[in-house]
């Protein structure tokens, strides 16, 4: 039977007390809320906290719209991100992930910062926010900073989150002429990915306006398909623009061979998920059947 390390248990009641807390524990203590991302690493003896500061008890989970943003809390489940109906109606690419996250079980604990500040190149929430050129809000004893998505992730399990910090919230920008779409492939239902795709497509006047692509396990973090994206604006949507735009951001994934695959069959995955990906957000923009 695998068990962790012996730890220290502290449970926070603020978000204030929990920055403190890990001001005052200093780095060799985390954050756990569902616990389905570090769990797992500290059983395995890959993670190894001296502390523990739960923060369940924290206001923290919510979907709201404020003006031009979604914003969602750091505590929000999997299970409201899949059931949530607005999110549904302008971001239908998290619905669509959600269902591919794991369990019923990890769905009803695991949460939204878990995924993110986790930062697993598998991992599927990355590339959506990624994609749909989400912000987090993290928070110290400084205050708040806003940081891009692009900007997150450091390198494999790193963040931009520092160790007297916190991630609080994610903020989504809400435009006209969305579409979005999420594609995986993976060994069996609720696995890690062999490869997925995250594109949203902003279309105005018959022109991709703007454009997210993001890629999930072809590389040491989430992969920002900057160069694909920059492809596709200003551009008509169409399937060879697509499959252009498809290809360049497979050309600028770097998978592994691994148990889940060699190199060449993950990077066939990237260039047909993402062409598909982006077929289904511009049908979804243009207000066409999926």
């Amino acid at each position: 039977m695998q068990v962790p390390a012996p730890f220290e248990y502290e449970r926070a009641t603020s978000v204030d007390d929990a920055v403190a807390l890990l001001e005052r524990l200093g780095p060799e203590a985390r954050i756990i809320a569902g616990g389905h991302s570090l769990l797992p690493m500290m059983k395995l003896r890959l993670a190894a906290p001296e502390h523990l500061i739960d923060i369940n008890d924290l206001d923290l989970a919510y979907i709201r719209q404020n003006g031009a943003e979604i914003r969602i809390g750091a505590m929000t489940r999997h299970r409201e991100l899949l059931e949530s109906e607005p999110l549904a109606g302008l971001l239908p690419i998290f619905a669509e992930a959600e269902r591919m996250v794991a369990d019923p079980v990890v769905r009803n604990r695991g949460t939204v910062g878990g995924s993110l500040c986790q930062a697993d190149p598998a991992e599927d929430l990355s590339a959506v926010c990624s994609a749909v050129k989400a912000r987090v809000v993290i928070r110290g004893a400084g205050g708040e900073r806003v940081v891009a998505m692009a900007d997150f992730h450091r390198g494999p399990y790193e963040t931009a989150v520092g160790d007297a910090e916190m991630l609080v919230e994610v903020r989504i920008p809400v435009r006209a002429g969305a579409g979005s779409a999420y594609e995986k492939v993976e060994r069996r239902a609720g696995d890690w990915a062999i490869a997925a795709s995250a594109a949203a497509l902003w279309v105005d006047g018959g022109t991709i306006a703007d454009a997210g692509v993001a890629l999930s396990a072809v590389g040491p973090t989430t992969v920002h398909a900057t160069r694909a994206e920059e492809a596709l604006r200003g551009q008509a949507p169409s399937e060879e623009l697509f499959a252009r735009a498809a290809g360049i951001a497979a050309e600028d994934c770097s998978p592994t061979a691994d148990q889940r695959g060699p190199v060449d069959y993950k990077r066939h995955l990237a260039r047909e998920l993402t062409h598909r990906a982006l077929r289904r957000a511009a049908a979804r923009a243009l207000h066409q059947e999926v």
